[in-house]
């Protein structure tokens, strides 16, 4: 059954058929083949992350992609002379901020405006003025305005000054090439709703074991306990903790072997860039300008200024709605925008289906100059 409309959004979004067809079946969390289905996905997310497989481990963890950042905040800093920097320049990597607040880790800010990158000088300087900070986290592709920030060189200078690095890749990973090991990441966070093209209903760490394995204690919540998590699974040949989203499970595996039959990431990657570039070119011939420099741009999801102060959002969203597409309204604090994401089940022929939908829209309402 076809879906009313595509979603252009972060994610969740769009999934194919077959995505959405695996979901009828009905799994038990203890039996064999269910473990067994738990055990190849994070063998096949390890391999999506990294050559140096026999370095680093997978762990699932149920909720939405901020459970898992906030299990991964609350797990691995220690309880006595932990301290974390967080480098932001969006509204997800503020959430980490508040996470961290309240969960009592001192924590140091490193701001920069929405449209900025977090470059890895800024980093170091914070370092340099803060030598008692033990964890650097950073959002890889921040989706308040879609700005993909510098991450490699940003992980390459936190563990020159000693510190356990953590990721934020939830929009990117499995869209843009990551490499954990070279990259000198220690936890990588993703959701399963995102450019793996699953389901909603859990995230996942990619972690170096020696940095999980030192982690047992810290937790400060039973539930998001990423070590107990992680250490059950293993135990236990794939078993959760606590009731898990079976259905969502399976909907991931197939999602990766449909990422696998794409191509792999650098053929998703290619897709996305396609659609986001095709995207831009279109929407600046209508009068529509990118918040993010192109230099800065992620392929995952571009934030456009609203081209004039008589622009309504709330029209132009319910007409591209009506037409089979959904849009996400801004999230940039100084100005007004809205966002178009480019990753899911969308292909170039959908973007220019899109652009047509907006031409249309200019033509009816008079409310955008072409």
């Amino acid at each position: 059954m076809n879906n009313p409309y595509l979603l252009l959004t972060p994610g969740p979004l769009s999934t194919s058929d077959t995505v959405r067809s695996v979901m009828q079946k009905d799994w038990c969390t203890w039996d064999d083949e269910y473990l067994q289905l738990v055990q190849t996905i994070r063998k096949k997310l390890v391999v999506l992350a990294t050559h140096q497989h026999i370095d680093y481990t997978a762990v699932l963890m149920q909720g939405s992609g901020t459970f898992t950042v906030e299990s991964v905040i609350g797990s691995v800093i220690p309880k006595e002379k932990g301290k974390l920097l967080v480098a932001t320049n969006g509204a997800y990597g503020t959430r980490i901020v508040k996470i961290a607040s309240m969960l009592n880790i001192p924590v140091v800010t490193l701001q920069k405006n929405e449209n900025e990158l977090i470059t890895p000088i800024d980093v170091e300087n914070v370092l340099l003025e803060n030598p008692d900070i033990t964890h650097v986290a950073v959002v890889h592709c921040e989706t308040t305005t879609g700005i993909l920030n510098p991450v490699e060189k940003i992980c390459h200078i936190a563990k020159n000054h000693g510190k356990v690095t953590i990721v934020d890749a939830m929009s990117s990973f499995g869209g843009i090439e990551i490499d954990v090991h070279e990259w000198h990441i220690d936890f990588l966070i993703s959701s399963a709703n995102k450019c793996i093209q699953g389901v909603p209903g859990f995230g996942f760490v990619i972690a170096k074991k020696e940095e999980i394995e030192s982690c047992k204690g810290h937790a400060r919540s039973l539930s998001l306990d990423l070590y107990d998590q992680w250490n059950t699974m293993e135990e236990f040949y794939g078993k959760w903790r606590f009731t898990s989203p079976t259905h969502t499970v399976r909907a991931f595996y197939q999602a990766l072997l449909e990422l696998e039959k794409e191509g792999g990431i650098q053929e998703r990657n290619h897709r996305y860039k396609e659609n986001q570039t095709l995207l831009v070119d279109e929407m600046k011939k209508m009068g529509f300008q990118a918040f993010i420099d192109h230099h800065h741009q992620s392929p995952i999801i571009t934030s456009f200024l609203y081209p004039d102060k008589e622009f309504n959002f709330p029209s132009f969203y319910q007409y591209l709605k009506e037409k089979g597409f959904v849009i996400y309204p801004g999230k940039v604090s100084e100005v007004q925008t809205f966002r178009i994401g480019n990753i899911g089940e969308v292909y170039p022929d959908d973007i220019k289906k899109l652009v047509d939908s907006i031409k249309e829209f200019s033509t009816k309402k008079g409310t955008i100059t072409l």
